[in-house]
């Protein structure tokens, strides 16, 4: 995908920037706040699976305990597992910091996006939270960052422009953002 507008090259290297923050924020609160190796997946694994199927599927009172989400044990299970946890606890705060620096500076960016998509449609599935609605921030979130890939988001004033332009084909058209366009793009 080519842009030719200024202000929608602006528009797409804007948003990429922001959701690369809020990668970076996420995987940072993790890693400074409670510290890298310390933070854990497995309570949410555990204890917030449970999932929602919301109105107009559920109504009325519902039993305490009731699980809606059909992949609940398989996450369960995950939490249950240390060897398993002990890799998830790594991986998922180092994956926000790494998809967020790769977005925020444009460099490697449909890998970013791609990992970005991953990440929150596993998050999607293990949340499963319908109460208002299908559409919730993972879901967003994954979208967005499929959508930043495939337009090559790190070609609109990133470094996968000025990279790109001496990076040979398959390593540019799937990790990089694809053929660089034109020089202002990366002014």
């Amino acid at each position: 995908m080519r842009v030719i507008d200024r202000q929608h090259a602006l528009a797409i290297a804007f948003g990429r920037v922001v959701i690369g923050i809020i990668f970076l924020w996420a995987g940072l609160e993790k890693i400074i706040g409670e510290g890298l190796g310390t933070w854990s997946a497995e309570g949410f694994l555990k204890f917030a699976t449970g999932g929602t199927l919301g109105w107009p599927f559920v109504s009325g009172e519902i039993a305490e305990g009731t699980i809606f989400n059909p992949t609940h044990d398989f996450w369960v299970a995950l939490a249950g597992n240390e060897a398993a946890m002990t890799v998830i606890n790594y991986l998922v705060p180092l994956g926000q910091l790494g998809i967020g620096i790769a977005l925020i500076l444009g460099l490697l960016t449909r890998f970013g996006a791609l990992m970005g998509t991953l990440m929150m449609l596993f998050f999607f599935v293990a949340a499963w939270d319908f109460a208002y609605g299908v559409v919730n921030q993972h879901l967003a979130y994954a979208v967005v960052t499929l959508g930043l890939g495939i337009v090559g988001a790190g070609n609109y004033y990133g470094l996968d422009a000025v990279v790109g332009r001496s990076t040979g084909g398959w390593v540019r058209k799937w990790l990089l953002s694809g053929e660089p366009d034109s020089a202002w793009q990366t002014a």
